[in-house]
């Protein structure tokens, strides 16, 4: 890895367990002690047992991702998702209980706690433990719910626009990533012409698809695979919006579609049928779905250089570097290149 992989501070290195008790004791949330750390690469996540027996899940965001104003955006759309019943984990409103501690937005019911670290500052969120599981994708009734749920998020998201949040930029982002792993020296030398020539290749395919048809754009989840979505008696509901954004509607729908083309028409019929009564649903958007497919694996690599000071992204990242690691993935994007071009569109299979 490049010197400047390893010169920035490591993020959460002083997030010790008493850091964590005190931050939440100072807005208002006392624990007993007791906390366990959920999975999370991005931002660190900890349930914490409270004295009056209820339970909390603490939020602390990756230093120098998102600014001030956006975090409070990310927080505002869920605020007024819950509003309007869509079922989201809204961030609870915090409240001062001593020194050293600012509250997000000021004036306005506070959702962000910034407070000094032994190393820097860190911000934070509260929010209400949920439990719930993974949706079973091979279950005909669960997509039509999930492309309900998706819908009624989307019908929200329309209302207004994000001030602060990213806009996601096809063509941009691409090659924004692809620049990062070129430039910052992580692309092995041996892999760095085969590398490069299968991302040159897949920054034509964004450009193509998106030239072809610029789609409106609304707020989004973002990043709503299945990991991202809790399943419940009731129905799903997300505990994070942390990759808000605005784009085309596809975003949210294409990452729950998988298998062979015929199979992914079926999966998106299902969603369509369940987001159909409150969206409208701009088909044309479906040609987007292997072009967006490439950006994320793109977009994936430069996730993980850019948090290679993180001692958690080594540890699960070890072949991240490697002539091996960049020979597979310039094969992997070759053949999804190949997919998209031979895949028949699934407007047609519908």
């Amino acid at each position: 890895m490049p010197e400047s992989a390893r010169d920035v501070p490591r993020s959460y290195a002083d997030l010790t367990p008493s850091e964590v008790l005190d931050a939440l004791d100072a807005v208002g949330f006392r624990g007993d002690g007791r906390i366990l750390q959920l999975n999370s690469y991005e931002n660190r996540v900890f349930q914490v047992m409270l004295e009056d027996s209820d339970a909390v899940v603490a939020k602390f965001y990756r230093r120098s991702r998102w600014s001030d104003a956006q975090i409070v955006e990310e927080h505002a759309f869920a605020l007024e998702l819950a509003e309007a019943e869509v079922p989201v984990v809204a961030p609870c409103i915090l409240r001062s209980a001593g020194a050293g501690v600012r509250l997000l937005p000021e004036p306005g019911p506070a959702t962000l706690a910034l407070r000094q670290g032994p190393e820097g500052l860190h911000r934070y969120s509260v929010s209400p433990r949920q439990a719930g599981r993974s949706p079973d994708l091979e279950d005909d009734a669960v997509l039509v719910r999930l492309g309900g749920f998706i819908s009624r998020l989307h019908a929200v998201g329309a209302r207004r626009a994000f001030a602060h949040r990213r806009a996601l930029d096809a063509p941009r982002d691409a090659r924004e990533a692809v620049a990062l792993l070129l430039e910052g020296g992580f692309v092995s030398d041996n892999q760095r012409d085969n590398w490069a020539e299968a991302c040159a290749r897949t920054v034509d395919c964004i450009d193509a698809a998106f030239a072809a048809h610029r789609p409106k754009s609304i707020r989004l989840h973002g990043d709503c695979h299945p990991g991202n979505l809790l399943w419940r008696d009731a129905g799903a509901h997300v505990v994070d919006l942390d990759d808000a954004c605005t784009g085309p509607a596809v975003q949210d729908l294409w990452m729950l579609l998988s298998g062979e083309p015929e199979t992914m028409a079926w999966q998106l019929r299902l969603l369509l049928r369940g987001y159909a009564p409150f969206m409208d649903f701009d088909r044309a958007e479906l040609g987007l779905i292997e072009p967006l497919r490439l950006l994320r694996m793109i977009r994936h690599n430069a996730w993980v250089a850019q948090r290679w000071q993180d001692p958690a992204f080594p540890a699960a990242f070890p072949d991240f570097g490697s002539s091996g690691y960049w020979g597979q993935q310039a094969l992997q994007l070759r053949e999804q290149l190949r997919v998209a071009a031979e895949t028949p569109s699934l407007a047609a299979l519908l």
